[in-house]
């Protein structure tokens, strides 16, 4: 028994993954000293002139790596040998063979990229370019230059997915080799492999490399556990080997009997599934249910459903225990209908029913594009997914600049987990598990993301952090003027919406900081009696001044060294005497009315000796102080914090004294403007009379007086007579505040109230 021939003639490759059910499954490959030879033998596949080329690729590369040897002590040509095997097991391309062969030459042995474009054509250098590790000595630690190459390989790879195919190629062969090396390289390599090059495999559907890559580092990790569920594996085989064989019987009989041509195959967990398991549903061995299962693969899409119809037949289903990944394909391409049975021992049995091009891109994912050669739409399906996951790679890295921050996104998006949800016309989008209305926005359009202030689920109202579930319907409602909220990445979980939300959160940062950078030089350069010189370079003499005072203040750009003022790195006054000294070099001079200009407000209608107007428009560059809390009405200064932008006290404020007291040079003059724009908070507490409905009663004093309560402590000390709630009530001004605290203190249970300052 076991597995027919009728797919095996059609695509050999395409089910090396099937298994009779009775035996164990496969151990990785022993290494062994590749050869050449043995590799040709692969390339059938290949012309000629292809062979011709590959043949070359090996000489330069055996010259290359001559006197190298890998620490199991063979010569160091095998690994690349070998890497080129598992490639000729995909079918890629020659390019791809010659890069597999030739991927540690630069790296390794100093070979430039313009000699391997001389000597093999653009594209093979672009494939071993993209696979060759950045220069660590670049970088301040490992792990910035770990990151940082990463992003170059996953960038080249989203350029051409041959990249990564064959640095996953190269993985493998390290992994089966794992033992040579010292013990603490070892566990950071099983690590970063489990970490991201398993979840890489997996989110580009290569399901056979991603398991064989998962049970190499657990062992690598984990010894002694994978030693114990390897042992409890053959037992639980021994166990129930009559009840794998004769449903494997049964199930036969019945498609003979409906006359459906089917191959059954087995399909056993690996080692390191069952662990996960265990650990996540905190089970034990003798407890796991679905350790076997079997793979029925058939000639054509609607066999798939008749299949189903004939195993419901025959054993009664679990109830919500079918799942259709043909209609709606996983988000790496795989597609199969998944159901469980009860068998006739009571026990519960999983079937996976394919086509045998669903299984070729079941088990080889996006290499299947060149594995299964015949047009059929459903190897190209992985293919297009794959290629949709690829360009949002392109897309993250049009808003990051950092590379930590890029593997951070990328780490997010190789979850394999999903949901299904769709738009109020119906097209299906998936997203991970755990995805809120906010990732749908950003996964329909970014400006639709960014614009989004309010969410439907299945036409109820629901709060943007609100976690999707499959057959979710998601209306997203926008408003032009609304911006991505902050308190978004607190909940977000894909990478994509991360990454926009904080490049749209940068990019409003810098805005900000510049324009109040240039109000600040321009009023201190006033108080010099200059006013600024133009900028552009279309003013020759006012561009070079520019120039001048941006490489004296080490700065890249004028817009650079304004946000660098207004965040506080720099002093206003500092730059403007400086450049008040290049401008007087030039022959300007200073000039009376500029400064009688500089005691007023630059840009408002009435005098003011503000340097800065706060209508509560402020945003990253402008704050607040959380210690004292301004409202308008109150006397306010500005201090400019190193790094923080200007936080805004008011003038009493003890922790804003003791700032002025240690950097009296960084304080400036600031007022509220005549009308805010919006409510701002201030704190109060409420000493109340413990009683039935106090909470109630003073909230309603509250809202009496038109204020809103924005947060509310209680403590934790309930069993006395009195508690003192801790309030933050959003306020118009002094007055609003007055009007509120009065009507608190003519509630009954209030004994007494104040505002908190500090």
């Amino acid at each position: 028994m076991g597995i027919r021939s009728f797919a095996a003639e059609l695509l050999p490759s395409a089910l090396q993954g099937f298994q009779r059910v009775t035996t164990a499954a496969p151990a990785a490959p022993k290494p062994q000293a590749a050869s050449f030879a043995a590799l040709l033998d692969k390339l059938g596949y290949l012309g000629k002139p292809e062979l011709k080329q590959v043949r070359e690729a090996f000489k330069f590369a055996d010259e290359a790596h001559l006197g190298q040897f890998r620490a199991s002590g063979e010569p160091y040509i095998t690994h690349p040998i070998a890497v080129a095997g598992l490639v000729a097991d995909w079918r890629l391309d020659a390019q791809a063979v010659m890069a597999a062969l030739m991927h540690d030459a630069m790296e390794d042995c100093g070979i430039t990229k313009p000699a391997l474009i001389e000597r093999f054509g653009a594209p093979t250098a672009d494939l071993v370019d993209g696979l060759t590790k950045l220069d660590k000595l670049r970088f301040s630690t490992r792990e910035e230059g770990q990151a940082e190459s990463f992003r170059k390989m996953l960038l080249a790879m989203a350029r051409d997915v041959r990249v990564i195919l064959i640095k996953l190629a190269d993985r493998l062969h390290n992994m089966r080799t794992v033992q040579a090396i010292a013990p603490e390289r070892r566990l950071r390599m099983a690590r970063e492999t489990l970490e991201i090059y398993a979840p890489i495999a997996h989110r580009l559907g290569l399901n056979q490399t991603f398991r064989e890559l998962q049970e190499l580092s657990f062992a690598c990790l984990h010894p002694w556990r994978h030693a114990a569920l390897e042992k409890a594996l053959q037992r639980a085989r021994g166990h129930r080997r009559d009840i794998v064989e004769r449903v494997e019987q049964e199930v036969l009989r019945a498609f003979a009997a409906a006359k459906i041509k089917v191959q059954v195959g087995g399909r056993e967990k690996t080692t390191y599934s069952i662990y996960r398991k265990m650990r996540e549903k905190h089970t034990s061995f003798a407890q796991m249910s679905d350790i076997f299962g079997f793979r029925i693969v058939v000639g054509s899409l609607n066999e798939c459903y008749l299949a189903l119809g004939v195993l419901h037949q025959l054993y009664k289903p679990v109830p919500g225990r079918f799942k259709d990944y043909i209609a709606i394909p996983k988000l790496n391409g795989y597609q199969s209908l998944h159901t469980t049975l009860v068998s006739p021992l009571g026990t519960a049995v999983e079937f996976q029913i394919r086509t045998v091009p669903m299984h070729a891109v079941a088990e080889s994912g996006i290499a299947a594009h060149w594995l299964y050669k015949a047009k059929d739409k459903d190897a190209d399906e992985a293919q297009h997914l794959g290629s949709m996951w690829l360009q949002s790679l392109l897309d993250i890295q049009d808003e990051t600049r950092d590379s930590a921050e890029f593997l951070e996104h990328v780490k997010i998006d190789l979850v394999p987990d999903e949901v299904y949800v769709f738009t109020p016309r119906s097209k299906i989008l998936s997203l991970p598990r755990g995805a809120t209305p906010v990732d749908f926005a950003y996964a329909i359009h970014s400006d639709v993301g960014d614009r989004t202030v309010a969410a439907r689920i299945n036409n109820e109202p629901v709060a943007l952090r609100t976690e999707l579930h499959s057959g979710d319907v998601v209306e997203i409602v926008t408003a032009p003027g609304a911006r991505p909220n902050p308190a978004w990445l607190n909940f977000v979980r894909t990478g994509r919406a991360r990454s926009k939300i904080r490049h749209h959160l940068k990019t409003m940062e810098l805005e900000e900081s510049r324009a109040l950078g240039e109000k600040l030089l321009t009023q201190a350069l006033r108080a010099e009696g200059l006013q600024p010189p133009p900028t552009g370079e279309a003013d020759a003499a006012g561009h070079a001044l520019w120039q001048q005072l941006i490489r004296w203040s080490g700065n890249r750009t004028r817009g650079e060294l304004l946000t660098d003022i207004a965040i506080g790195r720099k002093i206003a006054s500092i730059v403007a005497k400086r450049l008040a000294r290049l401008m007087t070099e030039q022959g300007a001079r200073p000039d009376a009315v500029t400064l009688t200009l500089g005691r007023y407000g630059h840009d408002d209608s009435t005098p003011s000796h503000a340097l800065v107007m706060v209508d509560g428009s402020e945003g990253a560059s402008l704050q607040l102080a959380t210690c004292c809390r301004p409202i308008p009405g109150d006397t306010i200064v500005g201090y400019l914090g190193r790094g923080e932008g200007l936080v805004v006290h008011t003038a009493d404020c003890r922790v804003g004294k003791r700032l002025a007291e240690r950097d009296p040079e960084r304080w400036m003059a600031v007022e509220w403007a005549e009308e805010p724009l919006r409510t701002f908070e201030t704190a109060v507490t409420v000493l109340v009379r413990n009683g039935k409905g106090v909470l109630a009663q003073v909230a309603g004093a509250v809202s009496a007086s038109q204020a809103d309560i924005t947060h509310i402590d209680m403590g934790e000390d309930r069993a006395s007579e009195t508690t003192e709630l801790k309030l933050l009530i959003s306020l118009r001004d002094r007055l609003h505040l007055a009007d509120t605290l009065r009507t608190l203190r003519r509630c009954p249970p209030v004994l007494r109230v104040w505002r908190v300052k500090p």
